[in-house]
């Protein structure tokens, strides 16, 4: 996108070796988004994303942890109101029901 820096967190080697190795992070990045808009179990991803199916639920977690899909949805709404293509004029809202839990609060 436009002028903002990076909004995917870097992942770096661990010192002591092993830990999370060097991939593409726009390959992990489809990968994930293709599992929660297709509604495929993370076990299913292809091969053919260029990433494992544990590496791009490893991103995916993370990436919730550090807030990335909140700052995600933060960017590209600033890039569309920068182009002028955001009408704030009306807003469709969308919910879920979701039953409570029983016990602890």
């Amino acid at each position: 996108m436009g002028t903002g820096g990076p909004v995917l967190p870097s992942f770096a080697a661990r010192p002591q070796g092993g830990g999370t190795a060097p991939c593409d992070q726009r390959a992990v990045f489809t990968a994930v988004v293709y599992a929660l808009t297709s509604g495929c179990a993370w076990r299913h991803l292809s091969p053919t994303f260029g990433t494992s199916p544990a590496t791009a639920h490893r991103r995916f977690t993370v990436w919730t942890e550090v807030g990335l899909w909140r700052r995600l949805h933060r960017a590209v709404l600033d890039e569309l109101g920068a182009r002028g293509e955001v009408v704030l004029t009306s807003a469709i809202v969308d919910a879920a029901s979701v039953r409570a839990k029983r016990g602890d609060r």
